[in-house]
């Protein structure tokens, strides 16, 4: 479900406040007085979508709640609801409205399958593809032989330490 796209994740975010801001303004703005369905739909999606973009986990969410894989899901669906809204709540005959819903829907589900949500990646300093960073493994300190003399000295044959030597 997570694809590496061209889209940071971080103009996905944004990209996102500016779309629930349109989904709360555009209406009030455009809509007019006999579009009710479609305008109580849009101030909803805005609010929700503003919700879900500020509490996910990333570089633009401010409360870091939700999982980067839910917000996708979330986006998936989302956009599927945009495109199927003016239909469901039958606003469809009305031109304004379908196209703004149609419009973003599309949008927000070709901006959902361009973003980078992967992890970090590094690029190799020839140019090369890029590579998932793996997480460093601890290194175990280096412990000298168990038969080895405190003092560092050579064992005796046979491993014994020289009682002298203690």
């Amino acid at each position: 479900m997570l694809r590496d796209g061209p889209l940071p994740r971080p103009v996905h975010g944004i990209v996102e406040y500016i779309e629930a801001l349109a989904f709360i303004v555009v209406p009030l703005l455009l809509f007019g007085p006999g579009a009710g369905a479609a305008t109580a739909t849009s101030i909803v999606v805005g609010v929700v979508l503003l919700v879900v973009a500020a509490s996910t986990a990333g570089p633009t969410g401010l409360v870091n709640q939700v999982p980067v894989v839910a917000h996708v899901a979330i986006d998936y669906i989302l956009a599927i609801f945009l495109i199927a809204a003016p239909f469901l709540f039958g606003f469809s005959g009305e031109t304004e409205p379908l196209a703004f819903f149609l419009a973003l829907g599309i949008a927000h589900l070709l901006m959902t399958i361009a973003t980078r949500f992967l992890a970090v990646t590094t690029r190799r300093s020839g140019g090369g593809a890029r590579r998932r960073r793996r997480p460093e493994r601890p290194v175990p300190p280096r412990r000298p032989p168990a038969t080895a003399d405190p003092r560092g000295r050579p064992p005796l044959a046979g491993g014994a330490v020289d009682p002298a030597r203690r």
